[in-house]
């Protein structure tokens, strides 16, 4: 069943804002030719293409014939090879090309393309730029990998996934560009492996078929109570956890922002979906000695500062990007811990990309902080134009699924691509990844929407 977003889940005291990389091996080491000789293809059954396809190339016919194209070393290709394109013949290649060359193991692609072994103990990238010195010309032996569309039928352009009589999609991941963060990574040689990921909110339900095998053991950081003893599943933490990481590419419901990479669910937050200073502190030091790298907390409180959560949160900004849900009331300016300087508020936006979510906080006189980023968030059945297909289609805690709105639920959309981009690329700092990410965003419409697509791919650069 769909879950009922009503006006008083925005409104309770504690707000639940709602409410393998791995380069390609090298090829064994050949045997130095002499002369180079082409590569064979094998033929592939009576459809498949044949050695004669190379070998009738002509040389006059691709010889001196390369357009112009600049070569990223950065971008993914086999290790210990360089391509050189020959505009002539190798005998006539000057002295100090031949120079360049010798004891150079090289294989004909095809004709006027030489595949060049990378001598030992020289980077690809040195030996390319020692070879153009000598007038040769060069590129990468660059990789290429299928760019698939996942199968789970909520994904934009799959059958829909039908929630309580209405077929719905994930319309908030073209919103936001993350296909296209997708397609970038297997451009440069990698899978939307996440960084570690901690969910500081209610249990999820890690028996959800959604969740399987992608949690971490259950935590919970809750003072002396009724939850103490355990952790139960609660439907918040399940859908916030399932929207950024939901088992993805399965053919079953939902595809989460990240494929695969540790996630961990810490229960800050008891059955009535409440949690204080010192449990939210206890979960975030928590997070920060397991090595997380990205905290999700869709959670918080209006008008209110915190001394104690407040040096809890700018000791773990040190290591760990913060992205806290910003509130759900238009008119008391953004919650805390979203308030705080080193944690980034994610705002709400409803059906366009253009405004705010009619709910969604935002700052005012009393409380200028403004919003960092936002990030589709649903219409919560009670903003103009409202239509169940509009809100966003989350896992429930049972094996099910449902809608909901809220900036609880932009929050993790933001996470999600956070931890896209510090797995791709483990050497950025929290600063420099929540740096590129604000530098960013699609501003097109006016307000910082979430542009998954940019933020990996100044990532990757």
């Amino acid at each position: 069943m769909p879950r009922r977003v009503l006006m008083s889940a925005l409104l309770l005291p504690l707000l639940l804002t709602a409410c393998l990389d791995q380069p390609p091996a090298p090829e064994p080491k050949p045997d130095p030719i002499e002369p180079p000789t082409p590569a064979a293809c094998r033929t592939l059954g009576d459809a498949g293409v044949g050695l004669a396809s190379v070998q009738g190339l002509s040389a006059q016919g691709l010889q001196g014939q390369w357009p112009q194209a600049r070569s990223d070393w950065r971008a993914a290709h086999v290790p210990g090879q360089v391509l050189i394109l020959q505009g002539r013949a190798a005998g006539n290649l000057s002295a100090q090309a031949l120079s360049a060359l010798a004891d150079v193991q090289m294989q004909a692609v095809v004709p006027g393309v030489q595949r060049a072994r990378t001598p030992a103990g020289e980077d690809d990238r040195a030996f390319a730029q020692r070879l153009e010195a000598a007038g040769l010309r060069t590129q990468p032996n660059y990789v290429y990998r299928a760019l698939a569309q996942p199968n789970d039928p909520a994904f934009p352009g799959n059958a829909g996934l039908k929630v309580g009589g209405v077929n719905v999609f994930q319309t908030y991941l073209t919103r936001t560009g993350v296909p296209a963060a997708w397609d970038a990574l297997a451009a440069a040689g990698k899978t939307p492996l996440g960084a570690r990921v901690a969910v500081l909110d209610s249990a999820p339900d890690r028996s959800h078929p959604e969740l399987q095998g992608r949690l971490e053991a259950g935590v919970s950081c809750l003072a002396a109570g009724p939850d103490t003893g355990e952790v139960s599943a609660s439907e918040h933490g399940t859908e916030v956890t399932g929207l950024i990481g939901a088992n993805t590419n399965n053919g079953v419901g939902l595809a989460g922002v990240v494929w695969s990479g540790p996630m961990m669910g810490i229960q800050v937050l008891d059955g009535r979906g409440e949690g204080s200073t010192a449990d939210l502190t206890a979960g975030l030091n928590y997070a920060v000695r397991q090595g997380t790298r990205v905290i999700n907390i869709s959670l918080g409180a209006p008008g209110i500062e915190d001394a104690v959560l407040g040096a809890a949160l700018t000791a773990a900004a040190k290591t760990a990007v913060i992205v806290a849900a910003a509130g759900n009331s238009a008119t008391e300016g953004v919650y805390y811990p979203a308030s705080h300087p080193d944690v980034i508020a994610v705002g709400a936006l409803g059906s366009s990309d253009g405004a705010l979510a009619c709910y969604s906080a935002r700052p005012n006189a009393q409380h200028p902080r403004a919003l960092d980023i936002v990030a589709p968030g649903g219409v919560g059945g009670i903003c103009p134009g409202s239509r169940p297909e509009l809100d966003l289609p989350v896992l429930v805690s049972g094996g099910g699924y449902g809608l909901v709105a809220g900036t609880s639920f932009s929050a993790p959309l933001v996470s999600g691509v956070v931890a896209l981009m510090r797995g791709a690329n483990p050497g950025l700092s929290a600063e420099q990844t929540r740096t590129l990410l604000l530098a960013n965003v699609n501003r097109s419409g006016g307000l910082p929407v979430l542009d998954a697509a940019a933020a990996v791919g100044a990532a990757l650069r």
